[in-house]
C-alpha cells in the first residue's frame, strides 16, 4: 500500500460523515495509526496517474487532490500532511451548498407570510359576505313596507316617511364604507346600491302623494273641534254614559273618537271619588305645590279624569349609538320646583340588552335632534330598561342586585344604593319580549315609584312609592295583573296603566290600577308604533307625554285626558 492510501481513506471517511451529518446521521469511522503496504501495481492500476500520491525522503507531504466522489456535489481541494507516526491528517473544507437550508427557510417564512395574508383577507370575505346579507334583509323589509304603503289606503304621516328615510339614507352610508373596504367583485353590492337608491325616489313619490289625503285630515280634525265644543257644552247639562273603548278604525286615526268622550267623568281611573271638584283640587295643591289654584288652568293638574287616549307616535330620533342599540330608556328630568327646565336623557344599553354603562344628558331639544353639546357619562353598571330620572337624579336597578341606586346626574356618581325589600331580580320576572327589566322606575304628578313583583305575589304586578331621598318605600299595593304578560306599565296621577301587544304595529293600553281607590280594571286604548317592541316607557307630568324607546327609536305620544265638568 502507498502512503497515501490511508490519508485517502480519512477524507472518504470524512465525506461519509459529512453527507450522513446532513441527513441526520452519526457514523464512526476507525482510525489508521500505521500506514499499511499493498502492492505497488495494484494501487496504480486502481488509480489515475494523476491521483496517486507521490512521497519524498525529505518532506512527509500529501500532494494536493481533487477527489470525485458518487456524490452529486463534490468537495473542494484539501491538502494534506503526515505525522511523526506516519499518519496523513488531512483538512476537508465542505462546499456551502451541501443543503439549501438557507433558502428553506426562506421558503418557508415567505409561506407563513402568505398564509397569514390568506386568513386576514379570507375573514375580510366573511365579514361583508355577513353584511351583505345583513343590508338585503333590512332592503327586503322595507320593500315589503313599501310595497304596504303603495297598496294600503291607510293615510301615513310624515313621520312614517321620515322613519323609512332614516333608514334608507343609514342603508346607503353603509353601502358606500362596504365598497370602500371591499376589494373583490362589487357586483352584489352595487345591486344593492341601485336598490336602496330606487327605494328612496319611491319613497319621495309616496310621500307627494300622500299630501293631499294630510290636507284632507286637517279638514277632518278642523270639523272635530267643532263637535269637540258642541259636546262640552252638552256637557254641562247632561251626564251621559260612560264612553266607550276608542275607534281605531275611523279615517281619522285616534282623534276619530273625541267627541264620543268629552265631558265623561264617570267610571274612569285616576279620579278621586267621593270628592268634588274643589276638594280634588284642594288635594292636588297639598300634593303638588306648584299645582293651580282653583280658577287657575295648569295642564299638569291631576283633576281630570284618567287617561282616555294617545296620539299617534312622534318620531323624535334614532338613539345616538345606532341600530344596534334596541334596548334603553328615554325622558325628562321632571322636579315640581321647576317643570318646565329639565334635562333630556337618552339611556341605551348595550347590544346585549342588560347593562347600562353609557347615557347621554342635553340641555335643549334642539341639542338632541343635532346631537350636539351632549354630556356623556359611563356608569358601572345599571340592569334593564327601566330607567327614570327625577330631580336631577337618574334610578336605575343596579347591576346583578335587587338594589336600587340614585345617581347624581351633576356628579355622576351613585349617591345611595338601597335593596328593594323582597323584589325578584335577574330577569326572574320581567316584561314579555323585553328581558331584564325587574325593576321599573316610574314618575308621576305623585313622584316617585317602582314597579317590580315578588316570589310572594307569584309574579303578580307589585307597585311601591318611594321617598326619592332616601329610597325606602312609603307605601306598598298588589295587583292582580301578572307582569310578565304585560309589555310596560307607566304612572299617570297615582294610577298605573299597563300596555300589551296586539301585533307588530300596534300596542294596547289594557288595564289599569288606581293607587287612589285600589280599584283595578280593564281599557282599550291603543297605541300606535313604529317598530315591534317597546322596551321603555315614561311619562312627563309637565308635558304630558310619554317618552317610549322603541327598537332603538325614541318617540313621542301626547296622552289624551278625560274632562271633569
Amino acid at each position: 500500500m502507498k502512503p497515501g492510501f490511508s490519508c485517502l481513506l480519512v477524507v472518504l471517511g470524512l465525506l461519509h460523515s459529512a453527507i450522513m451529518s446532513v441527513w441526520g446521521v452519526t457514523t464512526t469511522f476507525p482510525s489508521f495509526p500505521t500506514p499499511v503496504s499493498f502492492p505497488t501495481s495494484n494501487f496504480s492500476s486502481s488509480y489515475a496517474p494523476d491521483s496517486a500520491w507521490s512521497t519524498s525522503s525529505s518532506k512527509s507531504q500529501c500532494r494536493k487532490e481533487t477527489l470525485q466522489t458518487d456524490v452529486v456535489q463534490s468537495f473542494s481541494n484539501f491538502t494534506g500532511n503526515r505525522d511523526d507516526r506516519g499518519v496523513c491528517q488531512c483538512s476537508v473544507i465542505l462546499p456551502d451548498n451541501t443543503f439549501p437550508a438557507e433558502r428553506v427557510e426562506r421558503l418557508e417564512i415567505t409561506a407563513q407570510t402568505i398564509s397569514k395574508k390568506f386568513e386576514k383577507e379570507l375573514s375580510k370575505v366573511k365579514e361583508y359576505v355577513q353584511l351583505i346579507s345583513k343590508y338585503e334583509e333590512k332592503l327586503l323589509n322595507l320593500t315589503v313596507r313599501v310595497s304596504i304603503m303603495e297598496k294600503d289606503s291607510i293615510s301615513y304621516t310624515e313621520l312614517d316617511f321620515e322613519l323609512i328615510k332614516m333608514e334608507v339614507k343609514e342603508m346607503e352610508k353603509l353601502i358606500k364604507q362596504l365598497k370602500v373596504g371591499f376589494a373583490g367583485s362589487t357586483v352584489i353590492i352595487d345591486q344593492l346600491e341601485v336598490e336602496i337608491r330606487n327605494m328612496t325616489i319611491l319613497v319621495g313619490q309616496l310621500e307627494t302623494l300622500d299630501k293631499n289625503n294630510v290636507l284632507a285630515i286637517r279638514r277632518q280634525i278642523l270639523a272635530l273641534k267643532n263637535r269637540l265644543k258642541e259636546c262640552e257644552e252638552a256637557s254641562k247639562e247632561e251626564n251621559p254614559p260612560p264612553p266607550p273603548a276608542p275607534e281605531t278604525s275611523s279615517p281619522e286615526g285616534n282623534m276619530g273618537s273625541i267627541g264620543t268622550w268629552c265631558g265623561h267623568a264617570l267610571g274612569a281611573p285616576g279620579k278621586r271619588r267621593g270628592k268634588g271638584k274643589e276638594e280634588r283640587l284642594a288635594q292636588d295643591r297639598r300634593l303638588h305645590p306648584n299645582s293651580p289654584s282653583p280658577g287657575e288652568k295648569h295642564h299638569w293638574s291631576c283633576a281630570h279624569g284618567g287617561v282616555v287616549n294617545v296620539s299617534k307616535p312622534a318620531v323624535v330620533q334614532l338613539n345616538w349609538l345606532g341600530f344596534s342599540y334596541k334596548y334603553g330608556a328615554w325622558g325628562r328630568d321632571y322636579s315640581p320646583q321647576n317643570p318646565g327646565n329639565g334635562v333630556y336623557w337618552v339611556a341605551p344599553l348595550n347590544t346585549n340588552g342588560k347593562t347600562l354603562q353609557y347615557y347621554r344628558l342635553y340641555n335643549t331639544k334642539d341639542d338632541l335632534l343635532l346631537y350636539t353639546n351632549a354630556r356623556q357619562n359611563q356608569i358601572t353598571y345599571g340592569q334593564g330598561s327601566g330607567t327614570v330620572v327625577y330631580k336631577n337624579n337618574m334610578y336605575v336597578n343596579w347591576y346583578n342586585t335587587r338594589n336600587m341606586a340614585k345617581i347624581n346626574l351633576t356628579t355622576n356618581r351613585v349617591d345611595l344604593s338601597q335593596a328593594l325589600p323582597d323584589a325578584a331580580y335577574n330577569n326572574r320576572f320581567s316584561y314579555a319580549n323585553v328581558g331584564w327589566q325587574d325593576m321599573d322606575f316610574a314618575v308621576d304628578e305623585d313622584g316617585l315609584w317602582v314597579i317590580y313583583a315578588t316570589e310572594a305575589s307569584t309574579g303578580n304586578i307589585v307597585i311601591s312609592k318611594l321617598n326619592d331621598t332616601t329610597l325606602a318605600v312609603l307605601n306598598t299595593w298588589h295587583t292582580k295583573q301578572y307582569k310578565p304578560s304585560v309589555t310596560n306599565t307607566f304612572m299617570v296621577c297615582g294610577v298605573l296603566y299597563a300596555t300589551r301587544t296586539l301585533n307588530t304595529r300596534i300596542e294596547e293600553i289594557f288595564y289599569y290600577y288606581d293607587t287612589n281607590t285600589g280599584q283595578e280594571g280593564r281599557l282599550n286604548i291603543i297605541m300606535q308604533k313604529m317598530q315591534e317592541t317597546v322596551q321603555s316607557i315614561n311619562y312627563h307630568p309637565f308635558e304630558q307625554k310619554l317618552f317610549v324607546y322603541n327598537d332603538g327609536y325614541l318617540l313621542n305620544y301626547d296622552l289624551v285626558f278625560q274632562h271633569i265638568p
